[in-house]
């Protein structure tokens, strides 16, 4: 495990995650249950973990248990049920995937107006 890259992974993942599945998390486990520094430690948590786990199982053996550890830090931290968790995952991932494929867009074309990469 490299603990330069493990930092900037959970760097990354507060500046990026955390915001959408606070307000994933906000809108389906309600206000008062969702706060966004818990949305923070469970990236923390789960980026520490991810990496401990995929150092010791195997890539399936390793997505299985990762999955079943971040419903249950999402349930933890949110107050929820586990069906709320993983809707709230699901959620999650659905927000992160169009908001990356907007920002992919953008880059993109703002890429070709410049005139691409000289």
């Amino acid at each position: 495990m490299d603990f330069i890259a493990i930092l900037i992974q959970i760097v990354v993942g507060i500046i990026v995650i955390a915001p959408i599945l606070w307000l994933v998390g906000r809108a389906l486990a309600g206000k008062d249950k969702a706060k966004f520094t818990d949305a923070i430690w469970i990236v923390v948590l789960g980026t520490i973990i991810g990496a401990i786990v995929g150092a010791f199982a195997g890539t399936l053996i390793s997505a299985i248990i990762m999955f079943i550890v971040w419903l249950a830090l999402i349930k933890h931290f949110f107050d929820c049920g586990w069906l709320k968790a993983f809707a709230i995952a699901i959620v999650s991932v659905i927000v992160f995937v169009i908001i990356s494929v907007i920002i992919a867009l953008i880059l993109g074309l703002s890429i070709v107006a410049l005139g691409g990469f000289f």
